[in-house]
């Protein structure tokens, strides 16, 4: 134990400093809005105000913003090791990113910050007991699944959380890591729900912290729960107003629940929040073009998409995704399916390096095929599957299995399509309901706010073509219960109605689009249809 004068004045710090202190604003120029956020460690006060204000960016996701904080927190006290510790914890970015695996560099890297936080100086058996805890997770990676050691530092933090049932941080990073591990064919959202359950108390008590309304808002982010989220959604803007995570998180809630007013607000905040960070802007963007297509707001769209075609691109997985998405959901959201044949791929080839992201460039084939099933081209839509297949052989060698399922289920849809197109229909219906209980099987990645065409929508409008209006009807329903309020699936599950001569069905989901499109600044057809049918 350290000098016990020393520790009283850090135990004094821990409990008193908000992350918005004297120190941060020096060096920042202004106290930065992140939340209060109370993590003891056996440092001076000054390192102690400084490993908090790092500690608010960590449970914000701000990883380039860590290191000056914590760099301070070694000038102040060079014997801090829990500095180290968090360098170590940051360095393995963001948990719910983890089905895509951490390189080995990344993993040596945490490795050797922590093996620096105990040369250093960990001063009490709790600071030991976090540093077992991460070291679970990082000290011999490459020789231990990716799975059995989330597992393992998620039962770590538990104990941690179990042995000092006073530290809240020990049970708010324990119910992060328990709800990044969830199981994607889980339907009870088993540890989700675990992990909420342990953060609802700590919300009440610690109404001012950044994590927990953050985590909160992952636990829910399921459609069947997400209206359990919506308070920490509407809070977490509030509680750390100068994140740009924190302005677009809750449009994860808001995604979920069809509150796309809600989410084009929580975007644009966050991307002008982030005017220098091409990853922070381009996940925002993909959002609020997904949220701008549904209200029919195609011209602002189109300018979120001008915008980021402004910007230099940047190698991250989120860039490369939101790239390919974004130009897609402008030409499949308003049915222009050659539009959508013939998108190339931006940034070149030349210019950005696609085989890291094989993945993200899915979504531009998966768009592609679409579009060219949809415009009456089979066969260039089979050469889309092809490249699909390629894609996710390239995907396979990654060890990505969550990736490898969905390529695989947008490679059926678009052969389900192609099947259609050249008039096997009972092909058709059997390879679009294949992929949409496979689809349905699985639960979308935190990179999207929702698939470019859900497959169960797609076998709607297929069912819709083929004249049987009722089976299509049941399959739009099915869809709204996954993607609430969504366009292109209100608008088929009305005209479905309507030729299935539901007059009642197609009035209430006609009246739910035009609500749903009332400030929109595109005269799309199928509005244009509901406003005829209502008015005769």
């Amino acid at each position: 134990m350290r000098n016990p004068t020393r520790l009283a004045a850090a135990l004094v710090a821990a409990c008193s400093a908000a992350v918005a202190a004297p120190a941060a604003a020096q060096h920042a120029g202004h106290a930065p809005r992140l939340g209060t956020v109370q993590f003891q460690v056996d440092c001076n006060a000054q390192a102690q105000r400084e490993f908090n204000l790092a500690m608010a960016y960590y449970h914000s996701f701000a990883w380039r913003h860590i290191d000056a904080p914590l760099q301070r927190v070694l000038q102040a006290d060079p014997g801090c090791g829990m500095a180290h510790w968090l360098r170590a914890l940051s360095l393995l970015d963001n948990p719910f990113t983890w089905p895509i695996p951490l390189s080995d560099e990344v993993l040596r890297k945490a490795q050797t910050a922590l093996e620096q936080a105990r040369r250093t100086g960990l001063g009490t058996q709790r600071e030991r007991d976090y540093a077992d805890a991460l070291a679970t997770f990082v000290v011999d990676a490459q020789h231990r699944p990716h799975r059995a050691r989330a597992e393992a530092l998620e039962q770590a933090l538990g104990r941690v959380a179990q042995q000092y049932p006073e530290d809240r941080e020990a049970a708010i990073l324990h119910a992060l890591v328990m709800s990044a591990n969830f199981d994607p064919a889980d339907r009870q959202y088993t540890r989700q729900l675990r992990a909420a359950r342990i953060l609802e108390p700590i919300f009440e008590q610690l109404p001012d912290h950044p994590g927990v309304a953050h985590y909160l808002i992952h636990s829910y982010d399921y459609p069947p729960i997400a209206h359990h989220g919506l308070e920490a959604a509407r809070r977490y803007a509030q509680i750390a107003p100068d994140s740009p995570h924190a302005l677009h998180m809750p449009s994860h809630i808001f995604t979920r629940a069809g509150a796309w007013r809600d989410s084009v607000a929580s975007n644009r905040d966050s991307a002008a929040a982030a005017p220098d960070d091409a990853f922070d802007k381009a996940h925002a963007y993909d959002y609020l073009v997904y949220a701008h297509t549904q209200l029919a707001q195609d011209r602002a769209a189109r300018r979120v998409l001008d915008e980021l075609r402004r910007s230099p691109p940047v190698e991250h997985f989120a860039f490369a995704y939101a790239a390919a998405a974004i130009p897609a959901r402008l030409a499949l959201e308003r049915e222009q399916w050659r539009d959508a044949a013939q998108l190339a791929l931006w940034p070149s080839r030349d210019a950005y390096p696609w085989d890291k992201y094989p993945q993200a460039e899915a979504i531009h084939a998966f768009a592609r095929g679409i579009g060219a099933a949809l415009s009456g081209a089979p066969d260039a839509a089979r050469d889309e599957v092809q490249r699909l297949n390629d894609l996710r052989d390239a995907m396979q060698q990654t060890k990505q299995r969550y990736w490898v399922e969905q390529i695989e289920i947008q490679a059926e849809v678009v052969r389900g399509l192609a099947l259609g197109a050249e008039g096997q229909r009972d092909e058709a219906v059997a390879a679009l309901r294949r992929a949409a209980d496979r689809e349905d099987a699985t639960q979308k990645h935190v990179v999207t706010p929702g698939p470019l065409v859900p497959a169960r929508e797609a076998l709607a409008y297929r069912l819709l073509a083929d004249g049987d209006a009722a089976a299509a009807l049941r399959e739009f329903e099915a869809t709204l219960q996954r993607e609430p309020n969504r366009y292109r699936t209100l608008a088929g599950a009305a005209q479905a109605a309507e030729r299935a001569a539901d007059r009642a069905t197609a009035e209430r989901y006609y009246r739910q689009l035009l609500e749903l499109t009332r400030d929109g600044d595109s005269q799309r057809p199928e509005i244009a249809q509901a406003q005829r049918f209502l008015r005769g």
